[in-house]
Order: structure tokens, then C-alpha cells, then sequence
């Protein structure tokens, strides 16, 4: 599981007219199962995306994707973590830590 922190660099007029596109990234993505929450920061700075997936150099490769990442708009922090508690409601995406 990931934790994808974007923390804008370009004023907001900019990001605003990269933010259709993003949208609809986002929704790809979580079409395709990939990401399971995502939102702005309040304030807005930026935003928080979590992510499953076991491999970050996927993850490295998808966040290069985002439209925001293209129009040069944000930064990403990438934290991995292993989701071994969980809500009910996420459940499948519980992990189980490898000796």
C-alpha cells in the first residue's frame, strides 16, 4: 500500500487548468483498482492519494503519469507501508508482514 502526498509548486490558476485531465486520471485509476481514496489538503497545498500495489516502481510510474506530474504543477512523496489493520469495509487490501 501507498501513500501518495502531492504538494503543489505552481500557483492555483495552474493547477486549476491542469485539473480536468487529473480528474480524469484519477478515475482511471480507480477503475482500474489501483487507488482506493483520494482528495485535496485542507488547505489546499495539494492533495493525498492511497494506492494499492506492491511495487513502487510501478507506483514511480504511474505518479509520473499523473497530469499534474506532466504539467509540472506538483511534487509527489511516495511512502510505502503494510496495511496489516485495517477497517472492515478494507479488509482485502489487509497485508500480511513477510518474515
Amino acid at each position: 500500500m501507498f501513500v501518495l502526498e502531492l504538494t503543489y509548486t505552481a500557483p492555483l490558476e495552474r493547477v486549476d487548468a491542469a485539473l480536468q485531465e487529473h480528474v480524469a486520471w484519477l478515475k482511471k485509476e480507480f477503475a482500474a483498482g489501483r487507488f482506493i481514496a483520494a482528495g485535496r489538503k485542507v488547505p489546499r497545498d495539494g492533495g493525498v492519494i492511497l494506492a494499492t500495489g506492491t511495487d513502487r516502481a510501478a507506483v514511480e510510474q504511474l505518479v509520473a503519469e499523473d497530469p499534474f506530474s506532466v504539467a509540472g504543477v506538483c511534487t509527489y512523496r511516495i511512502t510505502e507501508f503494510a496495511a496489516t489493520t485495517t477497517a472492515p469495509a478494507l479488509e482485502t487490501y489487509r497485508e500480511t508482514l513477510q518474515s
